[in-house]
């Protein structure tokens, strides 16, 4: 009896849950394979496979990482800081990632009493 309640249950949130359609992100490149990053959307990261935005989400943070002339990782803050970009973006569609990754960074330092150099 339980084996079957079970069951139906899981069909049932199954067939309530809509269904949405991934992108994959090399569909976002241009006709030499590259994707320009400072134009992607918020939509179009929240709509592609959760793989492809982790590796765009990672890449990201080495891109500022590189920029800041900073060498260290810190995961739990990278997973944390990644987890609200996509959030917001889900919030956002219309938003650039770039614009999200800012406004994130910012909140973060803000939480944590980092001031930055002018």
């Amino acid at each position: 009896m339980n084996g079957k309640l079970l069951s139906a249950s899981l069909l049932a949130i199954v067939l309530a849950t809509p269904a949405v359609a991934q992108t994959m992100l090399s569909s976002y490149a241009d006709e030499n394979g590259y994707i320009d990053v400072q134009k992607l959307t918020c939509a179009q990261l929240a709509g592609t496979f959760q793989e492809d935005a982790d590796m765009l989400t990672t890449w990201y943070s080495g891109w500022y990482n590189g920029l800041a002339r900073k060498h260290m990782l810190n995961v739990k803050r990278g997973k944390e800081a990644e987890h609200e970009v996509i959030q917001y973006c889900k919030a956002n569609p219309n938003k650039r990632v770039i614009e999200a990754i800012a406004v994130v960074f910012k909140d973060m330092r803000v939480e944590r009493g980092i001031e930055m150099k002018p």
